[in-house]
């Protein structure tokens, strides 16, 4: 790609967008069947837990797998199931494999090389996606920009632009070339610690307007940028429980929201703002660092 300038917004500058949304949201997922625990690339990441009985954490992966199906099914979404590849255990998180917006999509590329195997697979997929009508063009981040797909990218519909992480496996040029592509403004977030690592272990806008987010996994800087786009009423601070539960990588569709099990607290902090919530027991993939919102792509998404 040779992108324009990228368009960050800075402290005091906010977009309101009025939203819509399709009657069935289209998400694509990627089977299972070859996801394991192997290699350590987050501080969440616990290959020994997996050894102890890789079979049975198998089974519990392709229970939860199916559960958070049933889950999205229920929530109104159609799925698109992808298999994995051997030796790529990380592809049943397809957030990170691109950004989709408006019938185009830009495919990641990462910075650790335990993932780096992935991008022609992906790359693969999103062009099938476009030979199938369902996407009108599929293209890759340029060699050695590293931005890792949606998961530090994420669409606020209501207002109209993409929150993006830097600092920990995306870049500050990554964010840009997402910019630039869709061309789209842009609100960077730096990630203050690797145990938040991507932008939706810690970040989640809502249909409704409220961001849920976990203050500690951002630097004062970015702290003040969100603050300045989004109003107090309307920031959700997540603890440092729901975090761990890995329930701010949460999937929002409509009023439904679909994420790992959530503590009491969160749960009732939004059903009290009007939202369904499912629970859905990810504890295999927590074994990752995963949760709802990464092994998952939306790829009907519109501006």
């Amino acid at each position: 790609m040779a992108p324009a300038a990228p368009a960050f917004l800075c402290a005091g500058r906010s977009l309101l967008y009025a939203r819509g949304m399709s009657a069935a949201p289209q998400f694509m997922l990627v089977d299972p069947a070859h996801f394991n625990v192997s290699y350590v690339i987050n501080p969440w990441m616990d290959p020994a837990a997996w050894a102890d009985d890789p079979a049975r954490h198998a089974g519990e992966a392709r229970h939860a797998f199916s559960a958070l199906c049933a889950a999205l099914r229920g929530a109104g979404a159609g799925l698109e199931i992808f298999p994995g590849v051997p030796g790529l255990p990380d592809m049943v998180f397809p957030a990170n494999a691109a950004v989709v917006l408006n019938r185009r999509a830009v495919v990641a590329r990462f910075a650790k090389a335990e993932r780096q195997g992935e991008e022609a697979h992906n790359l693969a997929i999103f062009r099938e996606l476009v030979q199938r009508g369902v996407l009108d063009e599929a293209v890759m981040l340029p060699e050695g920009c590293f931005q890792e797909g949606a998961g530090d990218a994420i669409w606020d519909g209501r207002r109209g632009f993409f929150w993006t992480g830097f600092g920990q496996r995306s870049t500050l040029r990554g964010a840009g070339e997402v910019g630039a592509f869709f061309a789209r403004d842009v609100v960077a977030l730096k990630l203050a610690t690797d145990r938040f690592y991507h932008l939706d272990t810690c970040f989640c806008p809502l249909s409704g307007g409220e961001v849920l987010f976990y203050p500690p996994a951002f630097t004062a800087a970015s702290l003040a940028c969100i603050q300045a786009h989004v109003a107090p009423e309307l920031r959700l601070e997540a603890s440092a429980a729901d975090a761990a539960a890995f329930c701010v990588k949460a999937v929002n569709i409509g009023r439904d929201i679909v994420m790992a099990q959530p503590p009491a607290p969160l749960r009732a902090m939004l059903e009290g703002r009007g939202y369904r919530v499912t629970g859905v027991g990810l504890e295999p993939f927590i074994l990752s660092g995963g949760g709802a919102y990464c092994m998952t792509l939306r790829l009907d998404r519109s501006a």
